[in-house]
């Protein structure tokens, strides 16, 4: 009678805990309207409502891949057994210590929908530079293109490394500076690359990269 009893539940496509698994997956499916509420309410201080932040110290969130900003707020908490969060910002870690998973999966589809807002390179003396390191790295200092990772366009590689088209530049600045200094180290890939560049050439990639669209 068991086995019987067995058989129809998998017959009727019943999982274990009395739900399907189409079920199961249609719950976990993150809702971006919930996302906006969140935005509205949490982010749209420093990242503006849409993930168009006009600050240049805060990053525009618009487009970004949902899976890279899940794990960014994830990486702004504090993991179970570790003493401090892999990526250190007091302002990020309150606000995304009050986050669910479930929370940050739904923020996540909210910015990847929005629209975003394009940038410019302001730096007229660099912008060969910038361009050069971008498309074609350093050959002599082992700096791979940005765009063998990021795109040619900035657009990034879903799921693996973020967009950066018309990113602030005073926001890439600070982050590939923080990459280079050990201050963030959520990015092995990041710190290694980082650590070859110049203050002169992390300017010019940073000015570049603003101007992608």
């Amino acid at each position: 009678m068991k086995r019987i009893a067995v058989l129809v539940m998998l017959s009727l496509g019943v999982a274990a805990g009395g739900v399907s698994a189409s079920e199961q997956k249609a719950a976990a499916k993150p809702d971006a309207a919930k996302g906006s509420t969140i935005a509205t309410q949490v982010c749209a201080g420093c990242h503006g409502a849409d993930g168009n932040s006009v600050a240049p110290a805060n990053p525009k969130l618009a487009a970004q891949h949902p899976e890279y900003i899940v794990k960014q707020l994830n990486n702004f908490k504090v993991q179970p057994g570790a003493q401090k969060a892999e990526r250190e910002n007091a302002i990020m870690s309150g606000f995304a210590g009050t986050l669910s998973p479930e929370d940050m999966a739904n923020l996540g589809a909210y910015f990847a929908q929005q629209k975003p807002k394009g940038g410019a390179a302001k730096l007229k003396d660099s912008l060969e530079l910038g361009q050069k390191i971008y498309r074609g790295g350093i050959a002599e200092k082992n700096v791979p293109a940005c765009a063998g990772c990021h795109s040619p366009n900035g657009a990034g590689i879903p799921a693996q490394y973020p967009r950066l088209s018309g990113q602030h530049a005073d926001y890439t600045e600070a982050q590939l500076t923080a990459f280079r200094g050990g201050v963030r180290k959520n990015s092995a890939q990041m710190m290694t690359i980082s650590a070859r560049l110049s203050d002169a050439e992390i300017k010019a990639v940073s000015d570049y990269i603003a101007g992608l669209n």
